[in-house]
């Protein structure tokens, strides 16, 4: 396949990526303090990107001298600076090799903090649904089949071969045909993606992103050491002229987009603009990742058909597309999965090889289980989900009038409007009255951004979203106090 990638190893990315430029630092934090920071908000400012995971662990901070002229503060601000982030253990120095991020005993970061929310908070942190009633008949049914297993060893790289091809002919149902050989079974859709960014990107290639985008997938971006390129996207969708003329300009590598439901916005690409994308993307070489976690969540109307189905045939071959069912049916069910090409699948296989080996054998049975009766679970989730979305609209529409959202075609959440800047505030405060809340500026490819929105997820019940929205309306009856951006509260995102 032309341009295929060679496979390197998960050290050589990582260790490769492990350095922060001052401007790209000074972008971040000025975003966050404002343009002159003294020493203590600076230090304030990259604690909240370290916990936040828009600045990696281990990662070198720029010399000091360098970051001075960038933020075009004093050295001995950023000295001053440094040496707060140190006492607090969120800095270690080296000799000979600078200054690096780290973590204090007990501090975790965004992407490692606990996802459960503590007990009587309503949690509208997390677009994730609760697990149907048919997961409990799947356990009776999948025993017997795990137990054909057990006589083996148990580890499957590529993954199950039934559960590939289970989820082959589900493509192929959708309007793609696929082959099992084109399918390669992961531990979730994030594992998928952070194996397709460590693959195709190499650090300092550019990136191509949705702005807002999935929180988790930002971070596998700056992971990897890609350079991140926004395009915006609204609740009306992608502007994709302006799409078109980014991929010309950068020409990135790859580009991670969400074109079914988007997460957080709930939009839908229609069938033009996916033509026109395929078309930019063949023209510059760029590979699309394709997301479609969310792509039979349709709430009005039939779930769109895979994006590749559109594809030609020069198009397809840098085409790959994930997908799990965390959605669908249950995020502790830890099974997602690659759609690509032969090829690329099996380096992807060698890949992963150096971080899980295979995924969880018992998690494959029951998935290749429920696969089959994925339809008559939508038949029950989605209307479910259309009452609890509607449900959600109407407290807004009673408590919090002032706030303004469209009312998306599919998909976990309403991305709302507040009208001005609190979600940070919002979010600190309303964890004191029972509702855990991201700020929409998680969901941000630029820092600073998006702080006037909040991701709202109708994933609980009629009366429990009633009471989530009355608790939000009195925390801004109690007056918000000044955001600090100190992460004194549970982040977790899904």
């Amino acid at each position: 396949m032309a341009g295929m990638p060679v496979v390197r190893s998960v050290d050589t990315v990582s260790s490769a990526a492990r350095t922060l430029g001052s401007r790209q630092l000074a972008g971040q934090v000025t975003a966050l303090t404002g343009p002159r920071p003294g020493y203590r908000a600076l230090a304030q400012g990259v604690r909240t990107l370290l916990l936040d995971g828009r600045i990696p662990l281990h990662t070198r901070l720029p010399a000091e001298r360098e970051l001075a002229t960038a933020l075009e503060v004093s050295r001995a601000t950023i000295t001053a600076a440094y040496d707060l982030l140190r006492e607090g253990g969120y800095a270690l120095s080296r000799r000979g090799s600078g200054t690096w991020t780290g973590l204090p005993e007990g501090a975790a970061p965004a992407s490692v903090a606990g996802y459960q929310a503590p007990d009587g908070v309503i949690d509208l942190a997390m677009a994730a649904p609760s697990a149907p009633a048919e997961l409990t008949a799947a356990f009776a049914l999948a025993g017997p089949e795990l137990a054909r297993h057990t006589a083996g060893n148990g580890y499957h790289p590529l993954g199950l071969p039934e559960l590939r091809a289970a989820v082959a002919e589900r493509y192929t149902r959708r309007g793609l045909p696929t082959l099992p050989e084109q399918i390669l079974i992961t531990t979730g859709a994030q594992s998928a993606v952070s194996l397709v960014m460590n693959l195709l990107g190499r650090p300092g290639d550019r990136a191509l992103v949705e702005s807002p985008s999935y929180p988790n997938a930002l971070d596998a971006v700056r992971h990897a050491g890609l350079r991140i390129t926004p395009v915006p996207v609204t609740e009306d969708g992608w502007d994709i002229e302006l799409l078109e003329c980014t991929l010309r300009q950068t020409a990135p590598r790859l580009a991670y987009l969400i074109p079914d439901f988007q997460n957080p916005t709930g939009a839908l690409m229609s069938t033009e603009q996916r033509t026109r994308l395929l078309r930019a993307a063949r023209a510059t070489g760029t590979w699309l990742l394709i997301d479609e976690t969310m792509a039979e969540m349709a709430l009005e109307g039939p779930a769109p058909a895979p994006l590749a189905s559109l594809a030609h045939q020069g198009e397809s071959e840098q085409l790959v597309t994930v997908g799990s069912l965390s959605k669908t049916h249950w995020g502790g069910l830890r099974i997602g999965w690659v759609r690509a090409g032969s090829r690329l699948v099996n380096e992807l296989a060698a890949l992963r090889i150096h971080v899980d080996l295979a995924p969880s054998l018992v998690d494959q049975v029951l998935a290749g289980t429920l696969l089959p009766g994925m339809d008559d679970v939508l038949a029950k989730r989605l209307p479910q989900l259309r009452t609890r979305r509607d449900a959600l609209a109407g407290a807004l529409a009673r408590h919090l009038p002032q706030w303004r959202w469209q009312t998306p075609p599919g998909g976990l959440s309403l991305w709302v409007d507040l009208g001005r800047p609190i979600a940070g505030a919002l979010a600190q405060a309303a964890l004191g009255h029972g509702v855990n809340l991201q700020p929409g500026s998680r969901f941000a490819a630029d820092p600073g951004t998006h702080e006037h929105r909040l991701r709202l997820p109708f994933v609980h019940g009629p009366e429990l979203m009633e009471e989530a929205v009355r608790r939000l309306a009195a925390t801004l009856d109690a007056g918000l106090p000044a955001f600090t951006g100190e992460q004194n509260r549970p982040h977790w995102v899904a």
